[in-house]
């Protein structure tokens, strides 16, 4: 299986030709930059098999996408989606007798994102990898106003991912002092989850990384209100928090430091 960067979403993969479904936002295609929209009635069965990674037996899609009356229906309603799919003039789903699986030239925007995510949270990233996703904090959003079972699932777990992923790359960017992407990278990851303690931390821990006490200090009292309209209690001293770590973190020693920068920062 290919792996792509992150980057790749908005270039096309390495190949400019080469067919991106996207997952966030969407079920829709994009073809050399051009969008294609899925026909209605094939967009969850296309869905379905992109996000499965792999082959999936007919008979299991067509009962979790028309559970409700008898397998025959099921089955006719899968050939008229894979038909609907025909009129798009690209192979997207091969199928057999047996089984259902997605053309392996198809990049699908949701597993480029997780991979990205798994190296950055696993510590096996490399300089491409080091780099803002191609997206807003709401594009982030999988297959948005779907509630299926599958669907949901694989909403929270993805959500949670790129979570993770965002926070981890703030505290990166801190490391080698890129100040205004540690920034960014945390306030998506804060866009999508105000709440988010861990998330707000990385805002903090980057401001302050940067010598913008004042910053912090705002960001703070921003969250603290929140979560006193929303929960309707304090939340933890995430300043104390981040200024008591702040000794455990250095900046990477290859880094240029210069000016007031030259300390030890934290990722909180």
């Amino acid at each position: 299986m290919t792996t792509y960067p992150i980057s790749s979403l908005t270039a096309g993969a390495d190949d400019p030709k080469a067919p991106i479904l996207h997952l966030f936002g969407g079920p829709y295609l994009s073809v050399g930059g051009c969008r294609h929209e899925v026909p209605e009635g094939s967009k969850r069965l296309l869905a379905l098999v992109a996000i499965r990674r792999g082959p999936v037996e007919r008979r299991s899609a067509a009962g979790t996408l028309w559970p409700a009356g008898d397998d025959t229906r099921a089955s006719g309603n899968l050939r008229s989606a894979l038909w609907r799919l025909g009129g798009l003039g690209t192979t997207l789903i091969i199928a057999d007798r047996y089984s259902l699986t997605l053309c392996e030239e198809i990049v699908v925007d949701v597993h480029v994102a997780g991979d990205w995510a798994i190296r950055l949270i696993q510590n096996t990233a490399g300089a491409d990898d080091l780099v803002i996703p191609p997206c807003s904090a709401d594009a982030l959003d999988l297959l948005p106003g779907w509630y299926d079972d599958w669907a949901l699932i694989e909403r929270e777990r993805t959500r949670q991912r790129m979570l993770h992923a965002l926070e981890k790359l703030s505290h990166d960017f801190v490391r080698t002092a890129r100040w205004a992407e540690a920034v960014e990278a945390a306030m998506m990851a804060v866009s999508a989850e105000p709440l988010r303690e861990s998330a707000q931390r990385a805002l903090i821990a980057a401001h302050l990384g940067e010598g913008n006490w004042v910053e912090g200090r705002r960001c703070y009292a921003a969250y603290r209100d929140l979560v006193r309209r929303e929960l309707g209690t304090d939340p933890p001293d995430i300043m104390a928090d981040v200024e008591l770590s702040r000794r455990d973190i250095r900046l990477d020693p290859q880094t240029p430091q210069n000016g007031r920068h030259n300390h030890k920062v934290s990722a909180g």
